[in-house]
């Protein structure tokens, strides 16, 4: 008698007695969350990169669109940040906000996420950690690193997670 039945159009076939066990079956969501483990700490490692260049532009002139190197706009410094850690982003706040997917609330925001401001999403930083950002102000002021204080908490309108 044969030991195979046809169950969704395929055969199984039973393995014979005397074969090794099979291993256990992993399972989907185990994969999936080795994946996000993986997806995270690559992601991780480019927020490190993305935060270490933005720290050699603090002094720089900000300049109304400018995208580095030497003059930085605001979203020209996160741009040009997370383009040296290999991640490409829009040009302008709005075109990030909207094309990164990984959205973040104030109190989930972890180093590398950026963060946007006022009602249109107008101006935006790279949030280094512990409550300090790195942004490009605006005219006659140069790039730098301010502590987050309760103006911007105030004016806060979201932060989204690039290279996840």
């Amino acid at each position: 008698m044969a030991t195979a039945a046809a169950v969704c159009g395929s055969a199984l076939v039973a393995a014979p007695a005397h074969a090794a066990p099979a291993s256990p079956v992993t399972s989907v969501n185990a994969l999936a969350s080795l994946t996000a483990k993986q997806r995270a700490a690559r992601q991780k490692a480019r927020a490190r990169t993305a935060i270490a260049y933005a720290y050699k532009q603090i002094g720089d002139p900000y300049r109304y669109g400018g995208t580095g190197p030497g003059s930085w706009d605001c979203s020209g410094l996160a741009g040009g940040s997370w383009r040296k850690a290999g991640v490409k982003l829009p040009r302008t706040t709005q075109q990030i906000y909207r094309a990164v997917h990984f959205k973040v609330s104030w109190k989930g925001a972890v180093a590398g996420d950026l963060l946007f401001f006022y009602g249109g999403r107008t101006h935006m930083g790279i949030y280094v950690g512990h409550g300090y950002m790195i942004h490009a102000p605006g005219s006659g002021r140069h790039v730098r690193k301010v502590k987050l204080n309760s103006y911007y908490k105030r004016n806060f309108n979201g932060a989204v997670r690039p290279g996840y």
